[in-house]
């Protein structure tokens, strides 16, 4: 397959917590999101961006309903799984969104390389073992992008949990030698990292850049786009 040039293709690893952040989705972000990427395609002809949407809480309340009834917590394949559905779930709905411009199947089996010619594609989880965001790196690999736009609820990524300290420091700029040692090397189903360790590794492995981006937060994306000072923090 001949690659377009890496400005020509964009990849998104779309947080899930964007799509549906308390339990229902979010119907004002989705439209947002919807009129943000028409204007960007409208004004980049030939573009062509790769959507790939976590799970988000649908993952988290179908993960927390197994343990409450078993009373003990579920497999690891299991958990996995669960997550993987809600990501299809999420997809789903996304490619209804972008019908008339998208891709008309899901990309969710990362073994096969499909001939997309739309201006969307969506995407979706495959199998136990890591996240979206590795799904997002597979994409970068087949297609020949070179950065993944990682946008979530975060806009930066910070040398400790802000959750838990007060006293974490934002990162503009990080090798990913020493992201991994922030994130570790291990995937743990519905791990709260800005960029899972399976995805690390294998972005490193492949030189890609990994942006972090504050997902709801469109004139800063757009200012990234445009090659404009933008917030966030760039992992290479």
């Amino acid at each position: 397959m001949k690659n377009k040039s890496n400005r020509d293709i964009l990849v998104l690893s779309l947080g899930g917590s964007l799509v549906v952040p308390h339990g229902e989705v979010d119907v004002n972000f989705l439209s947002k999101f919807n009129d943000f990427i028409r204007k960007n395609l409208k004004e980049n002809p030939g573009r062509q961006i790769f959507i790939v949407v976590g799970g988000g809480q649908v993952a988290r309340h179908y993960r927390d309903a197994g343990k409450t009834v078993l009373g003990h917590e579920l497999t690891i394949d299991d958990l996995d799984w669960l997550g993987i559905h809600a990501t299809r779930l999420n997809a789903h709905l996304l490619r209804t969104v972008f019908r008339d411009i998208s891709h008309p199947y899901i990309i969710k089996h990362y073994d096969i390389i499909r001939k997309v010619s739309e201006p969307v594609a969506i995407a979706a989880g495959w199998k136990p073992g890591w996240s979206t965001d590795y799904d997002a790196v597979l994409l970068c690999e087949d297609y020949g992008a070179d950065t993944v736009l990682n946008l979530s609820n975060i806009p930066k990524v910070f040398d400790k949990d802000p959750k838990n300290h007060k006293d974490a420091k934002p990162i503009d700029m990080i090798s990913w030698k020493d992201y991994r040692l922030l994130v570790g090397n291990k995937w743990i189903p519905g791990m709260n990292a800005p960029f899972d360790p399976i995805a690390s590794k294998k972005a490193e492995e492949l030189g890609l850049r990994v942006v972090v981006l504050k997902g709801d937060d469109f004139k800063n994306l757009g200012n990234y786009l445009e090659n404009k000072k933008f917030a966030g923090t760039i992992i290479e």
